[in-house]
């Protein structure tokens, strides 16, 4: 097991330095710098690592983002900046994921580079870990990995014409390939299959291409953009931003346990999308495929185009980002291929930055799952993360309504409808130990706390505890 955590840190630190460390464009000596107070110094300079925040009219202006407050501004003198991804007119710091938006003041960590009238951008995260669930064995559903949850994204734009924007991402992950097609242990959480078996008490893992999309958007006006997007796969406007780009949650090794009623669909293999901003406001809609990713991660599934959703986001300040969507899912489960849904999500994400290296952002949201016959069933999470120049702390707290079905329990024992609650606290802390080619290495710890209907004590004990260990590798 040693001989494995020492070839995962090998690959994780080569990848990394592949992919952020070595580039050397246009004799560029390494990345921008991504603090937006220092853009126009750091330009010149060709610093190398990325720490943004868009923190008020000010850093703004300084950043390039004038054109957003004064009118007389020509956008067009201007050179391809940290822009968002579907507006010439807003930072950078505003994209989540798929179309999603977070605060201006989140932070962003990444490298960038420019060459030829195109911004490149890279990003990523892995967690060397172990993980036991239920560690005093107060159940008989508890289960121990090592395995090494990870993502790593690229994305790169460029301006067409006066007022176009050409944009596209990539998302990869090494999940199946690491943890195997069962994923890794998590008490209580659902959804998907392996061996056609459902997966219960385990994150499923995510495809090796969790993204490619491309997107066009058009400003007409310093207030009003509107823009397409196509993913295959994608993410459709449904549910706040996923919950490994959250800046409130983005230090959690797990994926929460109400994953499948708020934002399961970042994943979708055919997605459509269509989206118009106004001012402090953006609404979207998408045709998307509603069926999931199937047990074999490494292909491209047979995109659909089943369902549909929408979504209406707003931005009152920089602080703050709110959205709420709807949506129907057409036969998302390949093992119950009659049953569709209907999603409703709320969200609220709030991020500040203190002062220096100091952020805290917090995320709050609610979904529903609707199905024929069946009660609905809702699912609530609150978070929050405090970096402290290398110290992170967070938490999560989540109540989540899981069916019999959900969690695979005998009908003729536990009744064909009814729904359990569950209730999931976590904190956890890591601290930047090194700092090698501009990558971070924080070790971490978390303990979570579990509490579900007394029901189900025979299954999982009264209170189980889960505990992890880890190796944060993340850019600056």
């Amino acid at each position: 097991m040693k001989k494995v955590v020492i070839i995962l840190v090998i690959q994780s630190i080569s990848v990394f330095q592949i992919a952020f460390g070595q580039h050397d464009m246009h004799n560029m000596k390494g990345m921008q710098n991504m603090e937006p107070k220092q853009e126009k110094k750091t330009i010149k300079k060709h610093n190398n690592e990325a720490d943004s925040t868009h923190t008020s009219k000010a850093s703004q202006e300084q950043n390039g983002h004038e054109h957003a407050m004064n009118p007389g501004h020509d956008t067009m003198n201007m050179p391809m900046l940290m822009t968002d991804a579907y507006s010439l007119h807003l930072p950078m710091n505003r994209d989540g994921s798929g179309t999603s938006w977070q605060p201006d003041a989140s932070s962003m960590y990444g490298y960038m580079v420019h060459a030829n009238g195109w911004m490149f951008m890279f990003h990523g995260d892995v967690f060397i870990r172990y993980n036991k669930q239920d560690i005093f064995s107060a159940g008989n559903r508890g289960g121990e990995k090592w395995d090494a949850p990870d993502m790593l994204m690229a994305m790169a734009q460029k301006k067409l014409g006066r007022n176009g924007l050409f944009h596209v991402n990539v998302m990869l992950s090494t999940d199946a390939i690491i943890a195997g097609g069962s994923g890794y242990p998590l008490l209580f959480q659902t959804g998907e299959s392996w061996n056609g078996k459902p997966l219960v008490d385990r994150q499923h893992p995510h495809d090796l291409f969790s993204e490619v999309s491309a997107s066009y958007s058009f400003s007409f006006s310093q207030l009003a953009d509107a823009f397409v997007y196509l993913g295959y796969p994608g993410e459709p406007a449904l549910g706040p931003v996923t919950f490994m780009h959250r800046a409130s949650g983005r230090f959690d090794p797990d994926a929460p346990i109400g994953h499948h009623w708020v934002d399961a669909t970042h994943i979708t293999f055919g997605v459509a999308t269509i989206g118009m901003r106004y001012g402090k406001f953006k609404l979207e809609g998408s045709s998307f495929t509603g069926r999931e990713p199937d047990e074999n991660r490494y292909d491209f599934d047979r995109a659909r185009f089943d369902s549909w959703s929408g979504r209406l986001s707003c931005n009152p300040s920089e602080n703050w980002a709110l959205q709420v969507s709807d949506g129907f899912i057409k036969s998302p489960e390949a093992l119950h291929p009659e049953e569709d849904i209907n999603r409703v999500t709320a969200s609220a994400t709030y991020s500040y930055k203190i002062t220096g290296n100091k952020f805290f952002d917090a995320t709050a949201l609610w979904g529903v799952n609707k199905l024929e016959h069946i009660p609905a069933s809702n699912a609530f999470l609150f978070e929050a993360n405090y970096k402290c120049k290398k110290s992170d702390f967070y938490c999560r707290y989540e109540w989540v309504q899981k069916s019999r079905e959900e969690l695979n329990l005998d009908a003729s024992v536990y009744g064909a409808q009814t729904m359990y609650p569950v209730n999931a606290i976590s904190a956890g802390y890591c601290y930047d130990l090194l700092n090698i080619n501009r990558v971070r290495f924080a070790p971490g710890t978390q303990l979570s706390l579990y509490h579900a209907d007394q029901v189900l004590n025979n299954l999982y004990g009264r209170n189980p505890f889960a505990w992890e260990i880890y190796l944060h590798i993340y850019p600056g």
